[in-house]
């Protein structure tokens, strides 16, 4: 712990890590668990590009990102505000290095939240988009997922996987265009 984090923390302080590729629905989930409570801070890695660069597409200098996502999370906790990091936390060092910093900054309770969307999903999605992310990045993310998914020992207080099948995503498409 640093030394101002116990004047920060509350004694429950908690982080919502996102985890999914991208395309899978953690910028939308985020959206929706902000909306719903005003005690949560969103802070994501395209929102803080999109701060320093100009434009969330610009992949900057990584220490720099790093540098603003760590100020962002002392601030949530000043403000005793629940922090959800938007991220796709693909491969198990960088999940494992932002847990750990989030503990050191005083974050009391880390929830993963993974959103194991199928990769065909996730490129159709991908597709769509007016800010595509390379295939073979998607491809590679996958990868880092299945060699080594999110799992309690990364240093999760909780874990929670939402598969979504390609029959449930096909239904929800149909209901969506009927209306």
């Amino acid at each position: 712990m640093t030394p101002h984090s116990s004047l920060l923390t509350p004694k429950y302080s908690a982080l919502f890590l996102l985890i999914g590729l991208p395309g899978s629905g953690k910028s939308s989930l985020a959206k929706q668990l902000v909306a719903e409570c005003e005690q949560r801070r969103l802070i994501s890695t395209d929102g803080i590009r999109e701060q320093l660069f100009g434009d969330e597409a610009v992949q900057g200098e990584w220490h720099f990102i790093w540098h603003e996502l760590q100020r962002q999370l002392i601030q949530a906790l000043r403000e005793r505000h629940q922090a959800i990091y938007d991220a796709t936390n693909a491969a198990r060092k960088h999940r494992r290095e932002a847990i750990a910093i989030s503990r050191n900054i005083g974050f009391t309770h880390i929830t993963g939240i993974w959103l194991d969307t199928p990769l065909e999903e996730c490129l159709e999605r991908n597709r769509r988009r007016e800010r595509q992310v390379p295939e073979e990045v998607i491809l590679s993310m996958y990868q880092q997922l299945k060699d080594a998914p999110p799992a309690l020992n990364d240093g999760l207080d909780r874990l929670s996987r939402y598969s979504v099948t390609s029959t449930e995503i096909a239904i929800a498409s149909m209901r969506k265009n009927r209306t």
